[in-house]
């Protein structure tokens, strides 16, 4: 599913039209992004929690020429599925 999927489900869902639809689909992106960036968790009753790690410099291997090399430091997102989600991926 890609976001114009979302998109059209959520048109079919709710009765919004289309751009509506996709002002509503951006703006949720939009918001869990600058809630993400800002370092605060993003807790979805039902769906699971997104946070964000800290990855340390490390070192890691050039696979053309074997060479050591430095990774920088790094932020990610991760997520964490609600039971509910696990429950439904597992039924």
């Amino acid at each position: 599913m890609n976001q114009q999927d979302l998109v059209s489900h959520v048109t079919q869902a709710t009765g919004l039209n289309k751009g509506e639809a996709d002002k509503a689909v951006a703006a949720t992106f939009a918001a869990i992004t600058k809630a993400l960036a800002t370092g605060d968790e993003v807790r979805l009753h039902g769906f699971g929690i997104l946070n964000v790690a800290a990855r340390g410099e490390r070192e890691g291997r050039n696979p053309r020429t074997g060479e050591t090399v430095t990774i920088a430091a790094s932020k990610a997102a991760k997520f964490k599925p609600a039971k509910t989600l696990k429950d439904a991926l597992n039924a």
